[in-house]
């Protein structure tokens, strides 16, 4: 993604683009998977936790980034697709978590039906993850 149409996104988002953001955003557009906050300070070794955090933080607020929860302790975050607003009416899909490599990675071509909950009930989140071996590991 270019320089201008990392610009366009971040005001789409209503989001000011600052350097940290814009460094933290290119990191994550490296990555196929989703990713701990950890992989991020790794990678960015000078940036600070706290901003890192507080960025992720904003990035899930504008609907950039979505939370997952893998069940291994450690909650990864991955991009969001084009047009997706994290909706829990529109927007929910599969996450595959590998027991091999310890990778998860979004199936977002795999949406998960609207789930009813009894009159009520308020759901705030929902999270599917299949757990396996993932085709990569697969193939060895």
């Amino acid at each position: 993604m270019s320089e201008s149409h990392v610009e366009k996104f971040f005001k789409s988002k209503k989001l000011r683009l600052t350097a940290m953001r814009l460094l933290i955003f290119k990191s994550l557009l490296r990555r196929s998977n989703a990713f701990a906050l950890t992989d991020v300070e790794n990678e960015l070794e000078l940036i600070d936790r706290t901003t890192l955090y507080r960025t992720i933080k904003k990035f899930e607020e504008k609907g950039i980034v979505h939370q997952i929860d893998d069940g291994t302790g450690i909650i990864k975050y991955a991009l969001c697709k084009e047009g997706c607003t994290c909706d829990l009416e529109n927007d929910l899909h599969l996450h595959f978590h590998c027991v091999k490599c310890g990778e998860t990675t979004c199936l977002t071509d795999y949406r998960i039906p609207k789930i009813s909950i009894p009159e009520g009930f308020v759901a705030e989140n929902v999270n599917l993850v299949v757990k396996g071996v993932c085709n990569k590991c697969n193939q060895k």
